[in-house]
């Protein structure tokens, strides 16, 4: 089990700059960072024991971290991205 954060930063080194931007200028991305950042930050305090939970939940804490990414990517791969 890692413990380490999957920050979007770590995930897409090569598009921090078009997470600001799209953050900046599309609503719809801005709320999937944010909603991406608050299920990741659960999953790693759950991973640390600071908020245990059970596997069930963990697993699906996981595919949706995972769904949010693959949307965050879908966006940063869109041409015309700003």
């Amino acid at each position: 089990m890692s413990n380490t954060p999957h920050e979007l930063a770590e995930e897409f080194p090569a598009q921090v700059e078009a997470i600001h931007r799209l953050k900046a200028t599309n609503s719809h991305f801005a709320r999937l960072v944010d909603d991406y950042h608050n299920i990741n930050r659960a999953i790693h305090r759950a991973e640390t024991n600071v908020e245990p939970t059970d596997d069930l939940h963990m697993a699906q804490m996981r595919k949706q971290r995972l769904a949010l990414k693959d949307e965050i990517a879908r966006m940063l791969a869109a041409p015309a991205q700003g």
